[in-house]
């Protein structure tokens, strides 16, 4: 093989993947809000979870964006492990499509001839106003790009028949009976580690299949040790996750290695089964029979062996999911026992529940995650506001300053819940996206903004309170209940801007006047608490300097509930009148 060949064959694994990813890319940001319905069909159901998974890996294309995705929501505490381990199951079984449209589209229809003419649809799809268009484009682009790359594959390897020494030399990897099978299992595994695609370790093993490098049985033992290899993505993305992420990640890595245990244990008699199904179905040759081999990739032997390696795959994926789908609670208990729980994990004062474990191989959804976060952001920061009230009416400094700690605390979250949500979101921008995201992603830099702000609030009336105090001020009866009314309606105007977030989430704002209305009852209290107090300072019936602090509390809270009123206002652009 010379140089140049050898870069050409990379050259094209390069635009395999490449083309698989951009209509993976493509095929989520089409599907977009439908990826939402499906993920709806979670339920405690394992069937419904099964079937749930197979539907979105054979829309998306790629059981390891689905395994992660299912990662991050166990993370999240939208998932149950039981129902995500139904899930992972499924996603399994869809990624086996994938191989049945290589075997089929790429060896014997060869659309590869079509690849090119797909393009021109492609791009001009690409260049149209319509955002679901441009989805499109992406789609024809990278589904044309993956089977030119295919077909580059294919002319690259050099024909081993022509070199009989070399061939000798592979053939002798395969002559020692199990040992070659654990050989060529190992080889499978390794290969879809460095690539980190089970589908393009599929391609290449199809194509090492078809030019006869390896026979039939090894080609096999090849797919399980794919199935193990793609076990290692959802691991990498769930080691910054939460106990129960890595959980979920750990059930697809037993789920993989028991069907490969068994495989194993059943290797022949598999084979044979798979041999048998596949001669029946499409009356071709029994690629598990004695003395198969492929000596042309056109001959019905070429054809059996592409479409028998495809049965094997699917057939493992089915019957492991058929044995182990009335098993989910035990499996749960099993990697439950293999990953504990830390024992400082309930001390954990505060932390992210929705993309601790990272953004999602799905931007549509990595968005959705996003959104819950901020609207989690939301309630963070009202739990900081009764903090501020409880410290208004406190009379005893010792309890004070534990709330005036608490508020500060709640500052400092704050800052780091927003640095942590805008980094996440600057890493979903980096993706391709949708007009419609990147709306609802610039409103949600705005609206964090806001959160954080809210959070600086509760800790500036900290400091007026604690000021008050060291100058032995003290509010009169009256002026803490006004300030209790204040706080009342600053918690009203909270709960209709988390209205207002999760009604926006689910595509269901239609107007902002709940929110106009609660900044206008917090304008006007303000304006009768401000009008009354300048009078009973004229009349000297007032301390000065305690109504100092008082208003300066008074307006902080009319502050925060500008805040708030600007969040609805970003929601009404992205969502209303966007």
């Amino acid at each position: 093989m010379s140089i140049l060949q050898l870069f050409t064959l990379l050259g094209a694994l390069g635009m395999f993947l490449y083309g698989m990813n951009l209509m993976s890319s493509g095929l989520q940001k089409a599907a977009g809000e439908k990826l939402r319905s499906f993920l709806s069909a979670m339920t405690s159901n394992s069937f419904k979870g099964v079937m749930t998974g197979l539907g979105i890996t054979s829309i998306i294309q790629s059981s390891s964006a689905t395994t992660v995705m299912v990662v991050s929501f166990v993370n999240a505490g939208l998932l149950t492990l039981t129902q995500a381990i139904g899930v992972i199951m499924g996603a399994n079984i869809g990624t086996t499509i994938t191989a049945w449209m290589v075997a089929w589209l790429g060896f014997k229809a060869d659309i590869s001839i079509l690849a090119v003419p797909l393009m021109l649809f492609g791009f001009l799809f690409s260049n149209s106003k319509k955002d679901n268009r441009k989805n499109i484009g992406e789609l024809i682009v990278g589904f044309s790009l993956l089977f030119l790359g295919l077909s580059f594959m294919k002319d690259a390897v050099p024909d081993l028949r022509q070199t009989p020494e070399v061939l000798e030399f592979v053939a002798a990897w395969s002559a020692h009976g199990f040992g070659s099978v654990m050989l060529f299992l190992t080889f499978g595994t390794v290969l879809t580690l460095v690539l980190q695609s089970s589908s393009a370790t599929m391609a290449i093993t199809l194509i090492m299949l078809s030019m006869g490098w390896i026979p039939f049985d090894m080609a096999c033992a090849m797919v399980l040790g794919e199935n193990i290899g793609t076990t290692i993505t959802a691991n990498i993305a769930a080691s910054v996750g939460n106990t129960q992420a890595k959980r979920a990640a750990m059930s697809h890595t037993v789920f993989n290695l028991f069907g490969v245990v068994w495989a194993l244990i059943l290797f022949n008699p598999f084979l044979k089964l798979v041999g048998f199904v596949t001669e029946n179905i499409f009356g071709l040759p029994n690629p598990a029979s004695e003395g198969f081999a492929v000596t042309d990739p056109t001959s019905a032997e070429g054809t059996a062996a592409l479409y028998g390696l495809s049965m094997l795959h699917t057939m493992f994926n089915v019957i492991n999911t058929l044995i182990l789908v009335w098993f989910t609670r035990q499996i749960a208990n099993l990697v439950s026992k293999i990953i504990r729980t830390p024992e400082n994990q309930e001390k954990e004062v505060f932390k992210l529940k929705y993309i601790s474990a990272g953004p999602l191989a799905t931007p549509e959804l990595s968005v959705e995650q996003a959104f819950n976060e901020v609207i989690h952001f939301a309630e963070i920061s009202k739990n900081g506001a009764s903090y501020i009230k409880e410290a208004i009416n406190e009379t005893a400094d010792d309890k004070f300053e534990v709330l005036r700690g608490k508020l500060v605390k709640y500052e400092e979250i704050s800052d780091r819940v927003e640095y942590e949500i805008a980094t996440f979101l600057n890493g979903v921008s980096a993706e391709e996206i949708s007009e419609s995201t990147s709306y609802k992603i610039k409103a949600m830099y705005k609206i964090i903004g806001e959160l954080e702000s809210l959070g600086d609030s509760g800790e500036t009336i900290s400091r007026i309170l604690s000021r008050k105090n060291i100058h032995n001020k003290s509010f009169d009866s009256e002026s803490i209940n006004n300030l209790n009314t204040m706080a009342d309606a600053v918690i009203t105007a909270y709960d209709v801007m988390i209205e207002n977030l999760n009604a926006a989430h689910k595509g269901e704002l239609t107007d902002i006047r709940n929110a106009y209305n609660a900044e206008e009852h917090i304008n006007t209290l303000r304006n009768n608490f401000r009008d009354a107090v300048i009078e009973d300072m004229d009349s000297g019936s007032k301390n000065y300097q305690s109504m100092v602090y008082y208003m300066d509390i008074m307006n902080s809270y009319e502050h925060m509930g500008d805040f708030m009123i600007n969040v609805s206002q970003d929601l009404e652009r992205a969502f209303i009148h966007k």
